[in-house]
């Protein structure tokens, strides 16, 4: 018989949503299953568009790992919601399949659960991009709405999200899996954590995020559409015109970047709204054939950014 974990160390489901990526994964689960945490904890493996791989699972009574086929939406979105709602702990965790934690992650996510008063708290990243390595480490008072709709935070990356189950099921709500293409479905869900119960910050880079293999880099056309989406469902981005101009922005560099005819014109509607945003000069460059989006989207992922 296993000995019941201190009651200050709840159960944590860690949902770990997979595609195409077999060995990626399994390091994935190594780091979990290596966590220095007392505590229990449950990763569901959710294949998404493909078979489901037994031969990921564990029986480990406090380091347990159960496989699973999306039977949700396809997509992330689909797949995350449906790890969560096979699960039963007090605390939920995401891992993309091709990220790592290190060893104290979750303790010392649950130690700083315990000293506040919000139910979703995150840690810092080291990303890892074709040989770079950029640390980026997120501030409490940058993950607030007013802030978020300005500026994407990367650093509160969804693979270093620990979050209470009641408030994921209550008022933050699951993950949206209306978002055309499901592009920025984790920044939609960061700005409903903000914004019912707030998010705190252990100020540490304690996961090692992959970056190179976004299925979204170049799909310019979704992006479009599910900036759309995001603007009609966060009505704080119309009150800023600094936030709406970003938006726009991003919006403008995929039109010029698909070469499509409007790209110019929306380039210069967001100079319009926000003189100062760099995305409507970029949009402008990139439309007018004097730089390569390729060559723009690479050198921001090598700094850790994206447009």
């Amino acid at each position: 018989m296993t000995t019941p974990p201190p009651i200050d160390h709840p159960d944590v489901d860690v949902v770990v949503a997979t595609h195409a990526r077999p060995e990626l994964v399994r390091r994935t689960l190594e780091a979990i299953g290596a966590q220095r945490y007392p505590g229990r904890i449950r990763t569901v493996v959710v294949h998404d568009r493909e078979p489901v791989d037994p031969t990921l699972a564990d029986t480990t009574p406090d380091r347990s790992v159960v496989v699973m086929a999306n039977d949700r939406r396809p997509g992330l979105a689909g797949s995350r919601n449906c790890g969560v709602l096979a699960g039963h702990a007090p605390l939920v965790a995401f891992c993309d399949d091709d990220d790592t934690w290190r060893p104290d992650k979750l303790r010392r996510q649950v130690e700083a659960l315990r000293t506040s008063a919000a139910p979703t708290v995150v840690t810092g990243i080291e990303i890892g991009f074709r040989g770079t390595r950029t640390v980026r480490v997120p501030t409490a008072d940058e993950l607030t709405v007013p802030v978020l709709v300005r500026r994407r935070v990367m650093a509160a990356h969804p693979s270093t999200v620990l979050v209470r189950r009641d408030a994921l099921l209550g008022p933050i709500g699951l993950v949206d899996e209306s978002i055309p293409g499901g592009y920025g479905e984790d920044y939609d869900w960061m700005l409903r954590a903000a914004e019912h119960g707030g998010v705190a910050v252990v100020p540490a880079p304690l996961v090692d995020v992959r970056w190179g293999g976004s299925q979204f880099a170049r799909d310019w056309a979704v992006i479009v559409e599910a900036l759309d989406h995001l603007l009609a469902k966060h009505p704080a981005f119309a009150r800023d015109r600094r936030a709406l101009g970003r938006i726009r922005g991003q919006q403008a560099f995929a039109l010029a970047a698909m070469r499509a005819p409007g790209g110019l014109r929306a380039a210069v509607r967001t100079l319009g709204i926000a003189p100062g945003e760099r995305r409507g000069y970029l949009a402008t460059a990139v439309a007018l054939h004097l730089l390569s989006p390729d060559r723009v989207l690479d050198l921001a992922n090598r700094h850790g950014r994206g447009i």
